[in-house]
């Protein structure tokens, strides 16, 4: 199993479609079981304006499904996703 970080950046104005989409991507990433940390990312205001999830899968395109499948990403909330492979240094979180 490995460790990737999922970088997603909402397209502008698109917090109505965040908050409709919502209870079903947090479903989502519970189902599934590789989530092991995650939250939005906050402009100025405290309004999202993006997510970040860290997720424990077997590669990396499952990683990449794992990222398409989510009702965000489905709903076509993101302007931008970014996949990485990521290793723990500090902390223990996870």
């Amino acid at each position: 199993m490995a460790h990737f970080v999922l970088i997603c950046q909402d397209k502008p104005a698109s917090l109505d479609l965040r908050m409709a989409t919502r209870e079903a991507h947090l479903a989502y990433a519970k189902a599934s079981g590789c989530v092991r940390a995650g939250g939005p990312f906050l402009d100025a205001d405290g309004q999202p304006i993006g997510s970040m999830l860290i997720i424990e899968t077997e590669s990396l395109s499952e990683a990449h499904s794992f990222a398409a499948h989510d009702p965000y990403a489905l709903a076509g909330l993101f302007a931008s996703v970014d996949v990485r492979p990521w290793r723990l240094a500090l902390g223990g979180f996870l």
